[in-house]
């Protein structure tokens, strides 16, 4: 007896999309586990995104005045996973209108063009170019994991580009 099996490439691309930035929320976070583990000299936050910035972002746009740094780290920690599954969509919007690797390139580019300005601009940190050489590093190692692991998935279970 022959059975039919349910083709994943029946799910609509953004849900596959979401689900591709879900994917690369994670990759995101186990970067940074792995870099705490291997840098056990560095004390506290490997960059801006691994600090409270994210969630004093989020409590200053949102108007919650003073909150704790538990509370900015849970605020961090629903940007980071709310934000990441979100913006897989547009690696899916690009997927749609380019090839790979550029749809991959022109997202990275997005990403780290946003992390660069809007660190500064809502989070009140230094520009990047006054960053230190390994919180940049830091900071880009950890996105091109992002950016990776959403495409690699994205790729995987979204539908395939026509050409």
């Amino acid at each position: 007896m022959v059975t039919q099996q349910r083709s994943h490439r029946s799910i609509p691309w953004p849900v596959g999309s979401i689900l591709a930035g879900t994917a690369g929320a994670a990759a995101l976070t186990l970067a940074y586990a792995i870099e705490h583990r291997f840098r056990p000299n560095v004390r506290g936050a490997l960059d801006s995104d691994d600090s409270l910035v994210p969630g004093e972002i989020v409590a200053n746009v949102l108007h919650l005045g003073a909150v704790s740094a538990r509370t900015d780290a849970e605020l961090g920690t629903v940007l980071r996973w709310g934000y990441g599954s979100a913006f897989g969509l547009w690696h899916g919007v690009l997927r749609r209108w380019l090839p790979e690797p550029w749809a991959s390139v022109a997202f990275g580019a997005t990403l780290m063009s946003a992390t660069f300005s809007l660190f500064p601009i809502l989070g009140r940190t230094p520009p990047p170019w006054r960053w230190r050489s390994d919180v940049l590093a830091t900071s880009i190692a950890t996105h091109v994991a992002y950016v990776a692991a959403v495409a690699t998935v994205d790729r995987r279970i979204g539908p395939k580009r026509k050409v």
